[in-house]
């Protein structure tokens, strides 16, 4: 098999495990998908369309991840709902080093117990990986959303 297509198949089997920790509500595991001072970014297409920094959420490191992940399963009371992740197969752009970028489709719906599922967010993942020891892990992850709306309130990480 081809080096190229090896490098698609393991970062689309890196983000099936990361939408899997996501949907079956690991929180906790979500973290260690990145490196320590990773940065993870939820924005809209239309500030990342035109260079603008004003995103939803901005997490500047690995800690900040974990105290997101402690909002979430400790102090934010809402409504119980579920999320689903579908992503789309990865597009390998360049490779320097251990470094790699790609992009990858994604939507996640949402489904809200005794009720029908909805669109929840739909976009785009915009990754530079890492090569390490242990795999491959995030240096950068950003999420830039089509929807120019956003159901009631992002609790959970795309």
């Amino acid at each position: 098999m081809n080096e190229a297509l090896l490098l698609q198949l393991e970062i689309d089997g890196f983000n099936a495990a990361y939408a899997a920790a996501l949907d079956e509500r690991r929180f906790d595991d979500w973290p260690g998908f990145f490196l320590a001072d990773a940065r993870y970014t939820v924005q809209a297409r239309e500030n990342f369309d035109r260079n603008l920094p004003l995103a939803l959420i901005d997490l500047e490191s690995q800690g900040m991840m974990k105290d997101r992940v402690y909002g979430i399963t400790q102090t934010i009371y809402h409504g119980p709902y579920y999320t689903r992740h579908v992503v789309g197969c990865a597009q390998v752009l360049g490779q320097e080093g251990d470094r790699i970028r790609a992009q990858a489709n994604y939507a996640v719906f949402r489904t809200r117990p005794g009720d029908a599922s909805e669109v929840y967010n739909v976009g785009r993942y915009i990754d530079l990986f890492e090569r390490t020891p242990a795999g491959l892990k995030l240096a950068s992850r950003r999420c830039v959303y089509d929807s120019e709306m956003v159901l009631n309130s992002l609790i959970y990480p795309i």
